[in-house]
């Protein structure tokens, strides 16, 4: 049994939820969200809560039970709030820039890589070692952070590279004379 999705979503000020043909749109200061909704699972609007609860008992409506719930949750925040996440840049030279619309980044390449800012996604760079990705969508944040991160990912025995703020890096041992 889902522990997640027996819960309501509360809905806060400021963010109107609807439900209508099987899609949930979510409406707030920062923006609007859709999620469309799979018929493994009934959902409910009423007093500023939304519930879901499985069609049945089989084991991948009660999976989709969960993670419908938190799907919901997600948007709510999002559209309230909204997601961010820094990133460190380590390396000598390794440095970031926003150019427009696109995100400039010399990670020691013999060319600077140039990369598109998807739309509904806001990138800073205050500092040239600091990136800091910002949007609605959870999901797309988490997927900029990761292309973004897949061109240098952070190497274990200097710890150069592209890494998460506070992310540890597993350390190995160099050669030894």
């Amino acid at each position: 049994m889902s522990r997640v999705g027996k819960y309501p979503v509360e809905v806060p000020a400021g963010v109107t939820l609807s439900l209508t043909n099987g899609v949930v749109t979510a409406k707030g200061k920062l923006g609007e969200l859709k999620l469309a909704l799979t018929d493994r699972v009934d959902a409910k609007l009423e007093d500023n809560k939304f519930t879901v609860a499985p069609r049945g008992n089989s084991s991948p409506a009660r999976m989709m039970w969960g993670t419908t719930r938190s799907l919901v949750q997600s948007m709510v925040k999002g559209v309230s709030e909204g997601y961010s996440k820094t990133m460190e840049i380590n390396g000598t030279g390794y440095r970031a820039a926003v150019n427009g619309a696109n995100l400039v980044l010399n990670l020691g390449f013999s060319h600077d890589v140039v990369y598109p800012i998807p739309a509904g996604i806001t990138v800073l760079c205050e500092k040239p070692t600091s990136i800091k990705v910002s949007g609605v969508d959870k999901r797309q944040v988490g997927q900029v952070c990761a292309e973004i991160r897949g061109w240098r990912p952070p190497e274990p025995y200097k710890g150069k590279g592209v890494k998460f703020e506070g992310e540890q890096i597993l350390r190995k041992e160099g050669k030894k004379k």
